[in-house]
């Protein structure tokens, strides 16, 4: 006579948590890529415009941001504030072993066959200096932190619109982020912050026009995913 055994059961994790995890992890990493481009926007750079602070720009990388942003809310709408952060710690582990992948690649010798001028284009969009690490990597903990603690303060505090509450936590978020990576990247002592005051306005007034427009249609569609995905049974 034989005994079966049953191995235990694995730890239960919900099909969107999962989804939204791996989506996250690969926005952390994409983000930093795309921050080495500058892109003008039209109606924000006529609104810099107006308000006489000049054409805005903006990196690229804030379009994976606004992702992170909504993802990091729309988790903590479905899972809780506790969740979230703990998906924005976890999103550290991309962030810094990315960092540390590209320091490897670009420390190593080219092929023989790679022409200098890839070369060249490679290291002069992957070679960041060490303060631009840094600064991104401790803005993106602190914002994102902020946007989830924002988030659920005003959902505790009674506020039942989503889209609202999305959008006054990206816009603060981001605000503090500009605040944080401007000033760790490119601070001088000897200029003083007046230097630093056209980046920063500029920065921070597209990153918050651009959250107030893009995240709340992201969260309302990351939080209608997530139901969607829950509801639909395994097989």
């Amino acid at each position: 006579m034989t005994t079966e055994t049953t191995a235990p059961a694995a730890p239960g994790i919900s099909r969107s948590l999962f989804v939204l995890s791996i989506f996250y992890g690969g926005m952390v990493c994409i983000a930093g890529v795309l921050a080495n481009k500058q892109v003008t926007l039209g109606p924000i750079s006529e609104l810099g415009t107006v308000l006489g602070v000049g054409s805005l720009a903006v990196e690229a990388g804030i379009f994976a941001f606004l992702f992170l942003v909504a993802v990091s809310s729309a988790v903590a709408e479905l899972f809780g504030r506790r969740t979230a952060n703990q998906l924005v710690l976890l999103g550290f582990i991309p962030l810094i072993v990315s960092t540390l992948l590209a320091l490897l690649v670009l420390s190593l010798p080219a092929a023989p066959f790679m022409t200098p001028e890839s070369q060249a284009a490679f290291e002069r969009m992957m070679a960041q200096t060490p303060r631009i690490w840094i600064g991104g990597i401790t803005a993106y903990g602190i914002s994102q932190i902020l946007n989830v603690y924002v988030f659920s303060v005003l959902k505790r505090d009674g506020g039942g619109l989503l889209w609202l509450r999305a959008a006054v936590a990206a816009m603060l978020s981001q605000a503090v982020d500009t605040l944080i990576f401007i000033t760790v990247a490119f601070y001088d002592p000897q200029a003083g912050f007046a230097a630093l005051e056209p980046l920063l306005v500029g920065q921070m007034l597209a990153k918050v026009v651009l959250s107030a427009v893009a995240v709340p249609p992201l969260i309302v569609l990351a939080v209608k995913l997530g139901r969607s995905l829950d509801r639909t049974p395994t097989t």
